[in-house]
């Protein structure tokens, strides 16, 4: 573990201009974004990722076809920062993935890995008796799991049956996201924009996504070994469907509304969040941010530009 020096982790909704605010406050203290998105994390689907395109750590790590978790994700990110704290004396950790964010800032208590063998078995038991009845036996076997998924669920309720196989649960008895110290004094800073304005930002950039290239890029991908993770990609489905254009665009904007919705939750929840306007251009926040990080720890000179 490095000693001394500052975290500065940005997080926001889908679309609110993050890794704008990140790449501008890491051009100001010197070295690279850390990445906390667990979709980023995928090679092969740069556009449906919204990858950055300057050098981010932790984006592109792992083929389509690799069951990512954070498990495997947490000691990267560990890696990356402490050695980007003993490079710079900062670390600009940014993304959208809440369970990912917190790995990368602090030491958790994660859930077991997922056994490819036990989690088959799952799926072929969750199939055999319906979603009712393997709720049920969810239930019987973890009431505080089951009363945190619906039946229809069908990945939660097996992730739900497997961590009850191995001794651990979906639902811990403590908040396992947020109740831990960091690992070096952090400071945690939240983009807020209004609802109207998120759903326009999403609506343009899902356009510019298929603008870009997005339906072939999906095709290529879907021609290959798929994780069950990476199908979590939003736009795959649309692409493999088949939908008219317009049609697709449309779905893969309201999926990614609700992810939003999402992720403003985690927001609400991340205790001493700072939260800023996500209508101020990203020089702007970057140099708000810093200024209130200086304020706080020893950090670097500002560097010009």
């Amino acid at each position: 573990m490095a000693d001394g020096g500052v975290v500065v982790a940005i997080f926001g909704p889908t679309a609110s201009g993050k890794s704008a605010v990140a790449e501008a406050l890491a051009g100001r203290v010197g070295g690279e974004v850390v990445s906390a998105d667990s979709m980023q994390a995928y090679r092969g689907l740069p556009i449906l990722t919204n990858q950055p395109e300057r050098p981010t750590r932790l984006v592109a790590i792992w083929p389509l076809d690799h069951p990512g978790s954070v498990g495997e994700y947490a000691p990267l990110a560990h890696a990356a920062i402490d050695e980007a704290l003993e490079a710079h004396g900062v670390a600009v950790v940014a993304g959208g993935t809440g369970l990912y964010l917190r790995a990368a800032l602090a030491e958790l208590d994660l859930p077991p890995a997922p056994e490819l063998e036990l989690r088959a078995s799952l799926e072929e038991l969750y199939d055999a008796l319906g979603a009712e009845r393997a709720h049920r036996l969810l239930a019987g076997r973890d009431p505080a799991a089951a009363a945190a998924v619906h039946p229809n669920d069908r990945r939660r309720v097996v992730r739900a049956l497997e961590l009850n196989a191995l001794g651990a649960s979906l639902q811990p008895a403590r908040d396992r996201l947020w109740s831990e110290d960091a690992r070096h004094p952090t400071l945690a800073f939240g983009l807020d924009a209004a609802p109207a304005a998120l759903a326009a930002r999403i609506e343009r950039r899902a356009r510019e996504m298929f603008d870009r290239g997005a339906e072939a890029e999906a095709r290529a991908a879907l021609a290959g070994r798929l994780s069950v993770q990476a199908r979590q990609i939003i736009g795959l489905r649309e692409v493999e469907a088949g939908l008219p254009r317009e049609e697709a665009i449309a779905s893969v904007a309201r999926r990614t509304r609700a992810y939003a919705r999402r992720q403003r939750t985690w927001m609400r929840r991340m205790a001493g969040l700072v939260s800023l306007p996500a209508d101020r251009p990203p020089g702007e926040l970057a140099d708000a941010i810093l200024e209130m990080a200086r304020a706080r720890e020893r950090l670097p000179a500002r560097r010009a530009g």
